[in-house]
């Protein structure tokens, strides 16, 4: 097996910022973010670094998924679903019955993320995009945390 580590730089962290993002959704199903982390990325002239991605909900996730196809989402939270049904003889239901599958959809996806920043770009594949899942039926307001660490761009 043939392995390569290619183009390998260090660049010390100077930066440390952070926003807070309000996302609003529509119930459930995936609100695309990923114009949003740009936008933070370019404002803080971030170059070389990391953003880091995390959400204050406990029914709710970030995910990192397909962004040409919106069936690949239509098919996910069908996924979703049929793996953790409401149905379920789930004992928490105090919000209603897509309260505890909510909770055990976020627990499965996660609730925080990290992306390289790679030139003062997000490092993420062709037809990736970043996501905020709402797994509740109902919409929500999701504040999502962003967070770069690593070096500004030179302002010479």
């Amino acid at each position: 097996m043939l392995t390569r580590l290619d183009a390998v730089h260090q660049t010390r962290a100077e930066i440390v910022a952070t926003a807070r993002l309000a996302v609003e959704t529509p119930g459930r199903g995936f609100v695309e973010i990923t114009r949003d982390v740009e936008t933070f990325i370019g404002q803080v002239a971030a170059h070389e670094g990391i953003v880091w991605l995390y959400l204050r909900h406990t029914s709710a996730s970030l995910v990192i998924q397909e962004n040409a196809d919106p069936d690949v989402q239509a098919d996910l939270t069908t996924a979703l679903d049929r793996l953790v049904p409401e149905r379920g003889d789930f004992t928490h239901d105090s919000e209603g019955p897509d309260d505890m599958p909510a909770h055990v959809k976020a627990m499965l996806t996660g609730v925080s993320l990290h992306v390289p920043v790679i030139d003062g770009s997000l490092a993420l594949g062709s037809w990736q995009g970043i996501y905020v899942a709402e797994h509740r039926a109902r919409p929500h307001r999701r504040d999502v945390v962003l967070q770069f660490i690593g070096a500004g761009r030179d302002r010479r």
